[in-house]
């Protein structure tokens, strides 16, 4: 992951696009982005919705945005130096005791 930011940072340096990649320019691209990828499922059936990835042409598109939306995350953090991983390990950990398994009667075993 670190290795991926270094790389993206790499990359806006040699455009000289740092200036433009405050947090919030990175914040407004990440949700672009993520719209691009809901705009893909927008009017499948959940059926249709669960087969996208057997089509080339719809497979393509939603790797596209996987990428673009993992990308602007990765800079934004790198922003902000978050650990992006460590943030959702901390939100993981909080959530298990937030919701228990027990409580809601279902196991994920």
């Amino acid at each position: 992951m670190a290795r991926l930011q270094r790389r993206l940072a790499q990359f806006a340096a040699a455009r000289d696009w740092g200036q433009y990649h405050t947090p919030k320019n990175l914040a407004a691209a990440l949700s672009v982005e993520a719209g691009e990828l809901v705009e893909i499922f927008q009017w499948l059936t959940p059926e249709e919705s669960g087969r996208v990835m057997a089509r080339p042409e719809s497979a393509h598109r939603v790797e596209d945005e996987v990428a673009d939306v993992l990308a602007y995350l990765l800079q934004f953090c790198e922003a902000l130096g978050i650990d992006a991983l460590g943030a959702l390990a901390s939100k993981i950990e909080r959530n298990e005791k937030r919701f228990p398994a027990a409580e809601n009667g279902h196991s994920m075993e």
